[in-house]
């Protein structure tokens, strides 16, 4: 198993949330990590806070994915991790649904990633890299007018394994971790809650998880820094959500 010290790694939507998180453990460790997003004033200040390189950039533009690849291999001399965190919501009962923001969440939830990937393989290649997908327990479990979202990361996560059997070949690992109950700014940038309705909305999963609290930032970060460095998975889906895919309910 390889360690993180001194690996180059990209991470999308790096700004803030799950991103931020993940960009503060690799880099505590030693990782030369790179944030990317839209949000200039948000990826500075994320990038002083953490001490990392960063580059602005939406992964729907593909001047903007060739432009974070070639900072992280600049900043991280070559790359040996991708972590396709960036994504948005859309929630909608499908009767309701209007088919450009389908198409528009498909396009940054997995259209994107998968060009940035495809990308990244050269340079990954050279290092025998890895490729973390961001999966999401709407896959697990099914909640009412979230299709759009549960949809997209359903293809994140057959395409997880789909790319392993593909890049295997040529050294590359490809695998992805399903965040359970974390309050992140995903649903608080979609207008759909307030920061502090993101939170209520966790903390009432809590009877349906095995284990009794909410997720953090680092569970998620810990399992994306081991799916990096273990050298003999790839294809795996990971599930990071203190048992809410489980399908119990405590109440």
């Amino acid at each position: 198993m390889r360690t993180i010290e001194g690996l180059s790694a990209l991470i999308t939507g790096g700004g803030s949330g799950l991103g931020l998180a993940m960009a503060h453990h690799l880099a505590e460790r030693g990782a030369k990590v790179t944030i990317s997003g839209r949000r200039e004033a948000k990826l500075r200040e994320a990038a002083d806070e953490v001490g990392c390189g960063w580059v602005v950039g939406d992964v729907t533009e593909a001047a903007d994915r060739e432009r974070m690849i070639a900072r992280a291999v600049e900043y991280g001399g070559g790359l040996h991790a991708l972590v396709n965190n960036a994504g948005n919501m859309y929630r909608a009962p499908l009767e309701t649904l209007e088919e450009k923001r389908l198409l528009d969440l498909f396009h940054s939830n997995v259209v994107g990633a998968m060009m940035l990937t495809a990308l990244a393989v050269p340079h990954l290649e050279a290092g025998e890299g890895a490729v973390i997908f961001l999966g999401s327990g709407h896959t697990r479990r099914a909640f009412p007018n979230a299709s759009p979202y549960a949809a997209t990361k359903a293809a994140v996560q057959t395409l997880t394994q789909v790319l392993a059997a593909e890049l295997g070949p040529r050294g590359i690992r490809v695998n992805c971790v399903i965040p359970g109950g974390v309050a992140t700014e995903i649903n608080v940038r979609a207008g759909l809650v307030t920061a502090e309705e993101a939170v209520a909305r966790q903390s009432a999963m809590l009877p349906m998880q095995a284990l009794d609290r909410l997720g953090t930032g680092e569970d998620v970060a810990e399992a994306v820094a081991y799916l990096i460095c273990a050298e003999w998975v790839t294809g795996a889906i990971v599930d990071v959500d203190g048992g809410l895919g489980l399908g119990i309910s405590r109440d």
